[in-house]
């Protein structure tokens, strides 16, 4: 029996192997990934390397084996059907016969484009007949900390969210949450609605950038059209800034808030602040 996670040198992927590697032994450890050589320090550690692509569906034929519990992280290729791509490794599971398959959904609520996708592979993964897990994860931290350069150049967060709120948590509070899964027992067939804590709003955000920077850094709430016009004016593919806008009028709407405690039950910790996500980008 083997744990095994895909999308395995990603940014969620790393950090769900790091914790399992605390938690049972290398050689129980499978990282499937697209580019072996950005898994070497893994390969160097005893975890097995897989190679396998979602858009080669042959080289998932011989990836999962009897009796083994799979992570599947949620492709990030939105112009490629990752439906499409997610029923691949679903069939190959099934095929298989795996105890369980968790997949990183979004949450329940979310009624924004983004999360149509993640509805269709719930539904695929449901009519499969496989053992799951749904862990809808709610927003990461560091989508925001991760990108804070023209925050800080114009001492502005621009979004158009409204006062909405949203219940972030770092990805590593995430993937405790998925290791606990794939280590512990009785998670079949059952949803996990995951997110922060404390629900934070922009202009929350922009008070604690303004503090911990020593800045007077505003929150600037757009039309979600203006926003995709600076998002597209930045480089970004329409249809991907017309998501993300889809994402800020649904936080507007309170679809990010998550009130289940899941998260930090699961993992057994209490989420990950955004000002302590902010202090580490502004470290690094």
């Amino acid at each position: 029996m083997s744990i095994v996670v895909t999308g395995a040198t990603g940014h969620l992927g790393r950090h769900v192997v790091e914790q399992l590697l605390e938690k049972v032994p290398a050689d129980q450890i499978t990282a499937v990934v697209r580019t072996p050589e950005k898994a070497a320090d893994f390969a160097e550690r005893g975890v097995k390397i897989v190679v396998a692509d979602y858009n080669t569906p042959e080289t998932f034929d011989t990836v999962f084996a009897a009796g083994d519990k799979v992570l599947l992280i949620s492709g990030n290729e939105f112009e490629k059907g990752r439906v499409g791509q997610h029923k691949v490794v679903i069939e190959a599971a099934k095929a298989a016969g795996v105890a369980l398959l968790a997949y990183t959904s979004a949450p329940g609520p979310l009624a924004a484009a983004l999360a149509d996708d993640h509805r269709g592979t719930e539904e695929a993964l449901l009519a499969s007949g496989v053992p799951y897990a749904l862990l809808r994860n709610g927003w990461y931290n560091e989508n925001y900390t991760e990108n804070l350069a023209p925050v800080l150049e114009h001492n502005a967060v621009v979004a158009a969210a409204g006062d909405g709120r949203i219940s972030a948590a770092s990805r590593a509070d995430y993937a405790a949450a998925a290791v606990a899964v794939l280590t512990g027992e009785g998670h079949e067939n059952q949803t996990y609605e995951l997110g922060g804590d404390e629900a934070w709003s922009f202009a929350e955000y922009a008070a604690e950038l303004s503090r911990q920077t020593g800045k007077e850094i505003t929150y600037n709430n757009v039309p979600a059209e203006t926003l995709i016009g600076i998002l597209t004016g930045a480089g970004l593919p329409e249809p991907f800034a017309a998501i993300l806008a889809g994402v800020d009028t649904s936080i507007a709407q309170g679809q990010l808030v998550v009130s289940s405690g899941d998260l930090s039950r699961l993992s057994g910790r209490t989420t990950t602040p955004i000002s302590e996500s902010i202090a580490l980008a502004l470290k690094g």
